[in-house]
C-alpha cells in the first residue's frame, strides 16, 4: 500500500508499483496537463511535475517511489504562480503548439521557487531536460525571465490585450489554456463507453503475408474484435496524390516497410488491446528489400504496377552546355542529405465514433481534415458528407501529419463496432509508421564568369521517398524548382528523380526540399567565391533575383527581398571571424499547375460572439490568429468575441495545411468574406446581424507545371531569406543571423517565434539530426536518438525583419512557416569551412563533440 498526497489531497494506491505515475495520473485520476510525449524514455519533458518540492518526469516515476511523497500538477500549484507563469508564456510568444508548456511551466515554478534572479546559464541548465520543437527555446527563455521578474515584483500579470489588427503583437489564439493544461489535445479526450485500439505491425520491410492467426487475440478477455484487411468495406489504399497507401496488409499480399499494419485490436483498454496485438500470430516468407536507392532505380518493383522511379521533374532554361563553356569558373560536388524524423512533441491520436445516422464522427489532429474525410470515406465505402472530421488543433505536425496515419484504422473499427474508439502511438510506433524528411542525392555543377555573374546551373537529384509516394514527386519537385536558390542563374539544366524504396516513406517535412538543394548550391556558391576571389556577400547581392529576373523553372518574379535581407545581414556578416552566408527561397502554395484555395464562413451568433470558420490546421504556426487578426483588420470586431472553429461539417474544403500558404489563403478568403460584412456594419451593430452567415472564398488556379510552357506562373508567390552563421574561436555555433521577408508582418511575435523555431529545426538537420536505416530497419527508433538540440545546445538566435510587398499576400504577407530552416544549413557549412577549411558535402555536419 502507497500512501502520498496528489495536489494536496490524500492518496492510497495498491495496484502495480512498477506502474508509472504519469499512466496513474491520466487514466486513474484524469490529470491530463502531464502529456506523455516520449512513452516511458525520460526525453521529452512533457510529463514533468513536482515531487517534494523537485522538478520530476511521471512517465519515469514508478509508484512504488510515491510512498509518503507530495505530489502536485499544474492543477494543483499555487494560483499566483502558475497564472503569472503561464501569462509570461502568452505574453512572450513562448506557446506555440503548446504541448510540451505545461510541462516547462511546472519546471519554471520549482526553478523559481529557489532563485527569482535566474541568469540565461541556469535557465538553460534547468530546461535542458525539455524539448520544444516549435519555438528553438528562446521565447521560453525570456519568458521565465518575464516571470521570475514579475513575481520578484509581485505583479499580477494580465495577457496583451490589442485590437486584433494586422501587425499587433497579439497574443496566440487559446495561449492560456493551452499553456495550464485546460486545452485538451486528442489523447487528452474521453469518450462515454470508448473502447481502445491498438495495431500489429509488420515484423519485416518486405515479406509475403502466409497467414494472420488472431484466435488469441481474440480469446482475450476484455478483447471486443481483430480487424485484419479482409474487414475494409472500401478502398483498400489510399493516399494523398496516389493511392497506393495500405490500410492494411492483407494474407496473400506483400509487406512494403517496417511501418505496414497487418491488424488491429479493440478492447475494453488500451493494456488489454496491447496484450492482444502482441498474441497475434503471422506466418511470414521473408523476401530481400529494395533499400538503396540507387540500384533500385533498376532493381526489383516495390509496387508491381508502376516503376520504382516513378516520377522524374526535368526541364531545360536556356544553353546550359555553352553556358558552361565560356564559364571561368565551376564549382561541383556530389551532396547527400539525411533522413530526418519530425519529432513533434504530440504523437499520433484520433478517437472516432459512431453519429447515430448512418455517418461517423472523427476527432482528429491532422494537417488536412478535408483529405481525412475524403479517404476515410473511400476506406468505409460510404459519402463523404457521412464522414464528419473535427479539428483538435495538434502538437506540432511540421509535415508529418499530412498523410492519413492512424485515422483510418480507428474510423474503420468504430464505423463496424458502432462504438467510440480511440487509438494512440507510441513514440516507438510513431517514429516507425510516419512519413519523414527525404533523404536526396544531388550532383550539382555552378558555373560563373570571370566578373563574378552566375552562368550555368546542373544538378541531378534522386530522392528516396520510401515505400508509398506519399508527397514525394511533390518534394522531388521543390528540390528541382529551388535548385537556383535566390539567384537569377540563366541557364539551366534540372533532373530530379523520386524512386519508390522498402524503408519507411518519405514526404511533406517543413522546407518540403527547398532546403535539401540549398545547402547544395550554397556550399558551391562559396566555392565558386573562393575560386574568383570574390566577396562572399557582393558576389551573392549582385547575382541576387530582383523583380522581373526569372527562378530556375523561368518564372518571373516581384516582390523579390533577397537584396533586402541581404542587407540587413551585411554588417553582422562583415564584422565576424567565422562567418558564414546563405540565401534562400521558398515557394507559398502547393502551384505546380493545382490549385490553392481557401473558403470562409463567418456567422454572428450575438453581440459578444462571432464564429469564423476555416480549413486550415492550427499546430503551433498560428494560422487561427491569421484568420482572426484579418477579420478584426477588415472589421473593427473585438477580438475576445472570435471563436475559431475547424469542422468538415462547414463544408468549405480546404486543402493540406501545407506549403507556407495557409496565411496567405486564409487572409485572403476573410477580406472577401469580410466585404459584405463591413458593408453592413456600416448601418447595423453585431447585434443586429445576429444569425447572418457571411462566406468568401480565394482560389489560385492559375500556376503551371515546370516546363509546360515558355514564360510559365509555378507559385502564387515565395518568401525569401538571408542567414549568417558565427562559429567561435572553438568552432562552435555561437549565433545565427536570420533576415527574412515577410512580406508584411502580421504579428511580429508570432514571426520571431516561427523564424526562431525554424532556424532550430534548421540548425539541428545542419548538425546533428539523424534517422539512419539499416536493410529496412531503423537504427533506433527512440526520441532521445533523433538528435534535436536542446535549450543549451541552440546559440543565439537574432531574428531581422524585413517587408518588401508581395503582389498577391493579404496586406502584402508571404508564407514564412519553412523558410526559416532553408538557409540554415548552407549557412553553417559556410561558417565551417571559413573556420578550418574542409569543404562538407553531407549532412549532418557534426564535428565530433561539437555544435
Amino acid at each position: 500500500m502507497i500512501r502520498f498526497t496528489l495536489n494536496g489531497q490524500e492518496k492510497t494506491y495498491t495496484g502495480d508499483t512498477e506502474r508509472s505515475l504519469l499512466d496513474y495520473l491520466r487514466k486513474d485520476e484524469g490529470i491530463t496537463s502531464v502529456k506523455d510525449g516520449c512513452s516511458g524514455e525520460g526525453t521529452c519533458g512533457a510529463c514533468t511535475l513536482e515531487i517534494d518540492a523537485k522538478a520530476r518526469q511521471s512517465c519515469v516515476t514508478k509508484m512504488r517511489r510515491l510512498n509518503g511523497a507530495k505530489v502536485v500538477t499544474l492543477e494543483g500549484t499555487d494560483a499566483y504562480l502558475k497564472d503569472t507563469i503561464a501569462k509570461a508564456y502568452v505574453n512572450k510568444g513562448a506557446v506555440q503548439c503548446g504541448f510540451c508548456t505545461p510541462g516547462l511551466i511546472s519546471r519554471t515554478k520549482v526553478l523559481l521557487d529557489k532563485d527569482l534572479k535566474p541568469d540565461l546559464a541556469t535557465i538553460q541548465k534547468a530546461i535542458k531536460p525539455h524539448v520544444c520543437r516549435c519555438t528553438g527555446y528562446k521565447k521560453i527563455e525570456e519568458a521565465i525571465v518575464f516571470a521570475a521578474e514579475s513575481v520578484r515584483e509581485h505583479k499580477e500579470l494580465s495577457i496583451t490585450k490589442t485590437d486584433g489588427k494586422i501587425g499587433k503583437r497579439h497574443p496566440k489564439y487559446q495561449a492560456y489554456d493551452t499553456a495550464i493544461g485546460k486545452r485538451d489535445f486528442v489523447d487528452d479526450m474521453q469518450l462515454p463507453g470508448m473502447l481502445f485500439s491498438a495495431l500489429k505491425f509488420s515484423e519485416y520491410p518486405k515479406a509475403k503475408i502466409l497467414s494472420i492467426n488472431t484466435q488469441e487475440a481474440v480469446a482475450l478477455e476484455g478483447v471486443h474484435k481483430v480487424f485484419t484487411a479482409k474487414d475494409i468495406p472500401g478502398s483498400k489504399k489510399v493516399g494523398l496524390i496516389l493511392q497506393d497507401w495500405s490500410v492494411m496488409i492483407d494474407e496473400g499480399e506483400i509487406t512494403h516497410y517496417i511501418g505496414d499494419v497487418l491488424a488491429g485490436v479493440v478492447a475494453e483498454t488500451e493494456e488489454i488491446a496491447r496484450k492482444a496485438v502482441a498474441l497475434i500470430k503471422i506466418e511470414y516468407e521473408i523476401l530481400q528489400p529494395v533499400i538503396n536507392v540507387f540500384s533500385a532505380l533498376d532493381g526489383e518493383r516495390v509496387h508491381p504496377e508502376r516503376p520504382n522511379n516513378f516520377n522524374t521533374s526535368q526541364f531545360v532554361v536556356g544553353e546550359v552546355d555553352k553556358a558552361f563553356a565560356r564559364a571561368k569558373y565551376i564549382a561541383k560536388g556530389n551532396f547527400e542529405t539525411q533522413r530526418i524524423e519530425h519529432g513533434f512533441l504530440e504523437k499520433e491520436a484520433a478517437i472516432a465514433r459512431p453519429d447515430g445516422k448512418g455517418g461517423l464522427e472523427l476527432f482528429s489532429q491532422s494537417q488536412g481534415v478535408y483529405e481525412d474525410r475524403r479517404q476515410v470515406a473511400m476506406i468505409l465505402d460510404i459519402p463523404e458528407e457521412k464522414v464528419r472530421v473535427r479539428l483538435v488543433p495538434n502538437g506540432g505536425g511540421f509535415g508529418g501529419k499530412e498523410d492519413l496515419s492512424v485515422q483510418g484504422h480507428v474510423s474503420l473499427y468504430a464505423f463496424l463496432l458502432q462504438k467510440p474508439v480511440k487509438i494512440t502511438l507510441t513514440r516507438q510506433e510513431s517514429i516507425r509508421l510516419h512519413p519523414k524528411r527525404h533523404p536526396v542525392f544531388m550532383d550539382m555543377e555552378l558555373a560563373a564568369d570571370v566578373n563574378g555573374k552566375l552562368l550555368g546551373l546542373r544538378l541531378h537529384a534522386l530522392g528516396d521517398t520510401g515505400a508509398y509516394a506519399s508527397v514525394g514527386d511533390k518534394v522531388l519537385e521543390r528540390v528541382a524548382g529551388h535548385a537556383a536558390g535566390g539567384y537569377f542563374i540563366p541557364n539551366v539544366e534540372i533532373e530530379a528523380k523520386t524512386v519508390y524504396t522498402n524503408n519507411i516513406p518519405c514526404g511533406a517535412m517543413r522546407g518540403f526540399g527547398a532546403n535539401q538543394v540549398t545547402f547544395a548550391l550554397e556550399v558551391l556558391v562559396d566555392e565558386i567565391c573562393e575560386k574568383g576571389n570574390f566577396d562572399r556577400w557582393q558576389f551573392r547581392y549582385d547575382n541576387a533575383l530582383v523583380d522581373g529576373l526569372r527562378t530556375s523553372t523561368g518564372q518571373v518574379v516581384n516582390g523579390v527581398g533577397v537584396r533586402a535581407c541581404l542587407e540587413a545581414v551585411k554588417e553582422d556578416f562583415s564584422k565576424a571571424k567565422y562567418a558564414g552566408l546563405a540565401c534562400g527561397i521558398k515557394n507559398s502554395g502547393v502551384g505546380n499547375g493545382m490549385i490553392d484555395e481557401s473558403k470562409v464562413k463567418i456567422t454572428i451568433v450575438s453581440k459578444d460572439k462571432v464564429i469564423l470558420s476555416h480549413g486550415w490546421t492550427e499546430m503551433g504556426q498560428g494560422v487561427h490568429n491569421m484568420a482572426l487578426q484579418s477579420l478584426c483588420q477588415e472589421t473593427g470586431i473585438n477580438p475576445d468575441s472570435i471563436e475559431v472553429i475547424v469542422d468538415t461539417d462547414d463544408q468549405i474544403k480546404t486543402g493540406m495545411t501545407t506549403s507556407s500558404r495557409a496565411t496567405a489563403l486564409v487572409g485572403l478568403a476573410v477580406i472577401n468574406a469580410a466585404k459584405a460584412l463591413k458593408k453592413d456594419l456600416e448601418n447595423h451593430d453585431l447585434s443586429e446581424l445576429k444569425g447572418k452567415t457571411y462566406s468568401g472564398e480565394y482560389v489560385c488556379d492559375w500556376t503551371d507545371k515546370p516546363g509546360t510552357k515558355k514564360d510559365p506562373i509555378i507559385h502564387y508567390s515565395y518568401g525569401y531569406a538571408a542567414q549568417v552563421c558565427i562559429v567561435d574561436d572553438a568552432g562552435n555555433v555561437s549565433k545565427i543571423i536570420a533576415a527574412h521577408d515577410a512580406g508584411k508582418i502580421m504579428n511580429p511575435m508570432l514571426f520571431e517565434g516561427q523564424i526562431e523555431g525554424g532556424v532550430h529545426m534548421g540548425l539541428g538537420y545542419a548538425l546533428t539530426e539523424d534517422l539512419p536505416m539499416e536493410s529496412g530497419y531503423l537504427i533506433s527508433d527512440k526520441y532521445n536518438d533523433l538528435g534535436i538540440l536542446r535549450a543549451h545546445e541552440t546559440p543565439e538566435i537574432l531574428v531581422k525583419g524585413v517587408e518588401v510587398p508581395d503582389t498577391v499576400g493579404p496586406y502584402g504577407a508571404k508564407g514564412i512557416g519553412e523558410i526559416g530552416l532553408v538557409p540554415t544549413a548552407g549557412a553553417v557549412a559556410n561558417a565551417l569551412y571559413q573556420f578550418d577549411r574542409i569543404r562538407r558535402y553531407k549532412l549532418p555536419l557534426r564535428r565530433k563533440g561539437r555544435l
